[in-house]
């Protein structure tokens, strides 16, 4: 089967995109216990740089943010340097990268913080029976909610860290507001039980996210800023009953600035709250005016079907680019995918293995 849309270029705001292929942002905890991106994430990165567009794995923006193994930082300029390494690997092979900016809130542990509770929108822990943790599996932990001055501080960091990004060499960043971290803590009701102005209304709740993308597009243009939601998602215990009012707003608020795009978790490939009917790109067209991205559980065939309709613009894909760096010649040339990654190696700091030692395919007679 031919992809012609797939496989057209893209005008993503001032960047040109060589195919409508997003490779999705993963977790892998390869950074070690530094969190500096280093030699070995550059040719994992390098590998599958035919993807029109590489979103990094999730980054965090403060030690505050951690809340996963050895995964990467951007809050010094030690990893800065490193993630630099990773960027000019890149754009050697004409690879576009965006770095997505991380705060993992009440999706974190005490044991990160050397004791000190994690932090959230307000103090509800996570209804999922364990953490990873550097102590291994652990019982979630009711968080501390935020003092309404602390909030400034996390925006600060996630200007800082689009600061070291623009430096690092990144073609922009991406806010991840989705999957039930802190951003996302904030927007929805069943985790957002504030009384002060980031809490209550909608408007309030997505006070946070607006001026996160305030303070991100003062330090780089907005053509170099995106934002991903997750209107249908449970992941880290969400889904709130307002839903589809709640991102109907986000949208139309994120559609003021002119951003490289909006990230939208359309898939229900991660579970779906059933609230209601899940929100669609279609109706994400009808509110988003700029270049719209679609993710999770996606194939090439129906990421065709989405660019070709005019949902989206892009499509996100992500488990099939872990054992198939060349993910992009395989489905343009009609070769088969390799098995799935055995799960293990998903997030396991193991070196190589599994991470940079998938083979591209080898057409027979070549």
């Amino acid at each position: 089967m031919s992809f012609p849309n797939l496989f057209s270029s893209f005008q993503l705001r001032d960047l040109t995109v060589k195919n409508r292929i997003a490779m999705a942002p993963m977790t892998r905890g390869r950074s070690g216990v530094e969190r500096i991106p280093n030699e070995l994430m550059a040719e994992y990165y390098r590998q599958r740089s035919d993807a029109g567009l590489i979103i990094t794995e999730a980054t965090v923006v403060s030690e505050q943010g951690i809340g996963w193994n050895e995964t990467p930082g951007i809050y010094t300029d030690e990893m800065r340097d490193g993630w630099k390494l990773i960027t000019d690997a890149i754009h050697e092979v004409d690879g576009k990268v965006f770095l997505q900016l991380w705060h993992c809130g009440r999706a974190s542990h005490s044991t990160f913080h050397n004791g000190e509770r994690a932090v959230s929108a307000s103090a509800n822990a996570i209804d999922e029976e364990y953490i990873h943790t550097p102590e291994g599996k652990l019982p979630h932990e009711v968080p501390r909610a935020l003092e309404t001055d602390e909030i400034p501080m996390i925006v600060d960091d996630y200007a800082d860290a689009t600061r070291r990004a623009a430096e690092a060499g990144f073609d922009g960043v991406e806010i991840h507001a989705a999957n039930g971290y802190l951003i996302n803590q904030f927007l929805e009701s069943k985790t957002n039980q504030r009384d002060d102005r980031y809490g209550g209304s909608i408007e309030n709740r997505y006070r946070f996210l607006g001026e996160i993308v305030d303070a991100t597009t003062s330090v780089w243009s907005p053509e170099r800023v995106a934002v991903r939601l997750s209107p249908n998602g449970v992941f880290n215990g969400m889904g709130s009953p307002e839903y589809r009012e709640l991102y109907t707003y986000a949208a139309q608020q994120l559609d003021r600035y002119g951003l490289a795009y909006l990230h939208v978790m359309d898939g229900l490939a991660f579970g779906f709250h059933e609230l209601g009917s899940p929100m669609t790109l279609e109706e994400f067209r009808n509110i988003f005016r700029g270049p719209l991205m679609g993710n999770c559980g996606y194939d090439a065939e129906t990421a065709e079907a989405q660019i070709e309709s005019g949902n989206a613009d892009l499509i996100a894909i992500g488990r099939p680019f872990l054992s198939n760096p060349d993910y992009v010649e395989r489905i343009k040339n009609g070769w088969p995918l390799a098995e799935p990654a055995d799960q293990t190696v998903w997030s396991s700091p193991t070196g190589a293995e599994g991470y940079t030692d998938f083979p591209a395919y080898q057409p027979v007679g070549v």
